[in-house]
């Protein structure tokens, strides 16, 4: 079975760091393009940052640019998104996606693979 499992949600006050953590069972996330994805409440799920196959480029969302970083841990075949200078408006349930694709992450219109979620709090 195909699937994907993020990790490292959590409660931290506003300006802390949080690091989040995907892992796929069933298939090798090193060969898949992969993304981080986010939904607060009442708010339509928005793509976060994600990570090219290959040459590995990425991209992250205006938002979080400069304070969240995506890589891929490749000895234990994870993606993880490192978060700091966290704030309230950060708050959402965290997906990760992957997509077998050589497009770049964030042309791709959609991902065929969906974690759970992990929920971020950020007080204030």
């Amino acid at each position: 079975q195909l699937r994907l499992v993020e990790s490292g949600g959590g409660l931290v006050q506003s300006g802390g760091s949080l690091r989040l953590s995907c892992a796929a069972s069933g298939f090798n996330l090193d060969f898949y393009t992969v993304g981080w994805f986010r939904q607060a409440p009442g708010k339509e799920r928005e793509g976060v940052s994600c990570i090219d196959t290959g040459n590995g480029s990425t991209y992250s969302a205006d938002s979080v640019k400069g304070r969240f970083a995506i890589s891929r841990d490749n000895s234990k075949g994870t993606v993880s998104l490192q978060m700091n200078s966290l704030k309230p408006e950060d708050t959402a349930l965290y997906y990760c996606a992957a997509d077998f694709s050589t497009r770049s992450c964030h042309t791709l219109p959609g991902y065929e693979y969906w974690g759970q979620g992990t929920q971020v709090t950020v007080s204030s």
